[in-house]
């Protein structure tokens, strides 16, 4: 889902100089490059593929990366609690636009942090609850992007296990209680494992350590069927995630598809490389 575009007339902005006096200051005057800050919670090995469909959709508006618009790359690592800092540090370098990628967490960073410059992000929830536009039509504010939902449909991965694997009456649920989406998961995955009377287990996880533990802690409780939820950090782990369902031989189900591809059961979710692409188009109509 794309949200409406910011009206034109916030940002507009002006890349050439004044004209300055005397016969060859017009012919030394350079046009300024456009630049995008772009921020993002993973690391730029994990990220490639996204950041190819970004770079995909920057290009249909006629941007190319060092041909007619710069870059300034800030990478978290997975580590949420340096996004204020790297936000703050693009502000310092007057970037013309801020992509913020990689789950909601960079686009709050940004948004505490850039009171006035454009902010372009991919939502992996609803936009709205989690408090970065006022409205999906009228998105308000300094910020527009591109929301692919998968919190809302955490209760249709949760059905879609349950008639995968019926004999389940346990299901875990792997969470980052990192990540600023997990509690509007939680409630969401509870209210549907009551309505289809299963118990839930919820695991926490924000560490390669951690995931090896909640594995093991969901074993312990004799599990049928374990909810990856969604979360970049799981993403950037996945083969180490896919690898533990396995060795404990319990079925799982994911939210994108790379899961699978690294040899998960299952995932049921949205096109998450068309929704990158789309938001480096809005970031080139804003440019």
């Amino acid at each position: 889902m794309q949200l409406d575009h910011f009206k034109r007339r916030d940002f507009v902005r002006l890349l050439l100089g004044g004209v300055a006096a005397g016969p060859f200051a017009s012919r030394a005057q350079q046009p300024v490059m456009p630049l995008i800050g772009y921020l993002n919670s993973l690391s730029s090995e994990t990220f490639a593929p996204r950041l190819a469909a970004f770079h995909k959709g920057l290009g249909e508006t006629g941007y190319v990366e060092g041909r007619n618009v710069a870059f300034e790359h800030r990478w978290a690592g997975g580590q949420y609690d340096r996004l204020p800092g790297l936000a703050a540090d693009l502000v310092r370098r007057q970037v013309s636009v801020i992509a913020a990628m990689g789950g909601d967490a960079p686009a709050l960073a940004a948004k505490a942090a850039i009171p006035a410059i454009p902010i372009v992000f991919a939502s992996t929830t609803d936009p709205v609850k989690v408090g970065l536009v006022a409205s999906l039509n009228r998105p308000g504010g300094n910020l527009t992007g591109v929301t692919f939902l998968l919190n809302v449909i955490a209760a249709k991965q949760f059905e879609v296990l349950h008639e995968t694997v019926p004999r389940a009456n346990v299901i875990g649920f792997l969470t980052n209680p990192s990540s600023p989406e997990t509690q509007s998961a939680i409630r969401d995955v509870q209210a549907a494992a009551q309505t289809l009377g299963r118990e839930l287990v919820v695991a926490s996880a924000s560490s390669e350590k951690e995931i090896d533990q909640a594995f093991d802690a969901l074993a312990q409780k004799r599990v049928g069927a374990i909810l990856v939820g969604n979360d970049v950090f799981f993403y950037s782990r996945r083969e180490q995630i896919v690898a533990l369902a396995a060795r404990h031989a319990i079925p799982a189900i994911y939210n994108v598809r790379e899961f699978a591809q690294a040899g998960g059961l299952m995932s049921y979710g949205t096109a998450v490389d068309d929704a990158q692409r789309l938001a480096g188009v809005s970031v080139g109509r804003i440019l």
